[in-house]
């Protein structure tokens, strides 16, 4: 029976694998297609859709222009995020549950809604379709996250090795840096490229406050998804996969999410 049971967590565990992976398989291999259009499998096969991909100059544009966000987003919420996470998780002070709640909300709101609403923010101050503007909107979605991981990995830290500085003459300045820093410094690293990736892959705000001046790759891909289907779609998904994996394995290899949250 225990063999049975064993057998049957297997096989769903490699039917969930496949459903995810599959697809973005099937992505893969349309992506090398000579074809003019989507088909599976491709009657031919080609690298020339990597290459219309790498020469079109508003993909490009776009690539760059979300890699620049994507790292100064990836920073800033850092700057914020630490301090804030270490203030809800170490300091008792008035009002802390509520402004914890307020810091999360953007991920209980429907995307439709926050943008909307950040655009008419964003309009007579503006902001729209500049790098600032841009910044500061995926800002409000990756804050959130680093916030919430960071403080999970403060929490699984424990604050003891921090006290025993403190009582052998620490400063609260000297304690944070030399002791809890360090600790800290592989939710560091994934928080950061969480947050990279986020603001990378962002498009429902991005599409509020984008104009003809400045747009970035997800963007530009549904604008051409929009008018036309071919392997290029397929090429740009890959790329989109390719860069997030990239990001997902340098965490990964440098300090591992395990360690990421403290465990």
């Amino acid at each position: 029976m225990a063999r049975l049971i064993s057998l049957l967590a297997r096989a769903y565990v490699m039917a969930v694998f496949a459903f995810i992976f599959i697809p973005l398989l099937i992505i893969v291999v349309i992506s090398f297609s000579a074809d003019s259009y989507l088909s599976f499998p491709p009657s031919d096969w080609s690298l020339k859709w990597y290459g219309e991909v790498l020469s079109n100059e508003g993909f490009m544009q776009g690539l760059k222009n979300s890699a620049i966000i994507a790292a100064i987003v990836a920073l800033l919420s850092l700057g914020f995020g630490l301090p804030a996470a270490y203030a809800l998780e170490r300091l008792d002070f008035p009002g802390r549950t509520l402004i914890r709640n307020l810091i999360l909300a953007p991920l209980i709101l429907p995307a439709m809604m926050l943008g909307l609403g950040i655009l008419m923010v964003f309009t007579p101050a503006g902001l729209v379709a500049t790098y600032p503007g841009l910044v500061l909107a995926h800002l409000v979605m990756t804050l959130p996250f680093s916030v919430r991981i960071l403080q999970t990995t403060l929490s699984n830290l424990g604050a003891d090795v921090e006290e025993a500085a403190m009582t052998l003459g620490a400063r609260p300045l000297q304690t944070f840096l030399r002791i809890t820093l360090p600790r800290l410094m592989p939710g560091v690293v994934a928080s950061s490229a969480i947050a990279a990736i986020l603001s990378f892959d962002e498009i429902v705000l991005s599409l509020f406050i984008v104009g003809p001046r400045l747009t970035t790759l997800p963007v530009a891909i549904y604008r051409y998804v929009d008018e036309r289907t071919d392997p290029m779609v397929a090429v740009l998904a890959v790329l989109l996969i390719a860069i997030s994996l990239a990001i997902v394995l340098v965490v990964e290899r440098s300090v591992g999410f395990a360690k990421a949250f403290g465990r």
